[in-house]
């Protein structure tokens, strides 16, 4: 992290961590906060599997239960797991090539 704080000037959200969250407005509703999260993730991390990349694409959703219903109709390969904090609901997907696509209906809190 520390290159990218000093040759980038990227800072994290908290000393020792490997996270940061940029903060922008919503086009049409300036009132609305948005968030684009920034992480890096140990060489060794199983966050990512069951894709061998290593890196992970995170989309915000509007409906996130229904995005995958009909995803998983389509064909894709649709993850089980499901995770909500008071921040939204996640849900994974694997595109075409294998690789694991997050999927966050944002709700609430910002991101902690």
């Amino acid at each position: 992290m520390a290159c990218y704080r000093s040759h980038l000037g990227i800072e994290p959200e908290s000393e020792g961590s490997s996270t940061t969250m940029f903060q922008w407005r919503e086009k049409d509703d300036t009132k609305q906060v948005g968030y684009t999260v920034w992480s890096i993730f140990p060489q060794d991390t199983k966050y990512f599997d069951p894709s061998t990349a290593p890196f992970m694409i995170n989309f915000r959703v509007k409906d996130l239960d229904s995005l995958l219903d009909h995803l998983r109709r389509e064909g894709v390969k649709v993850d089980d797991k499901r995770e909500e904090y008071e921040y939204g609901k996640f849900g994974w997907i694997i595109d075409p090539e294998g690789n694991r696509i997050e999927l966050w209906e944002p709700k609430g809190k910002s991101p902690p």
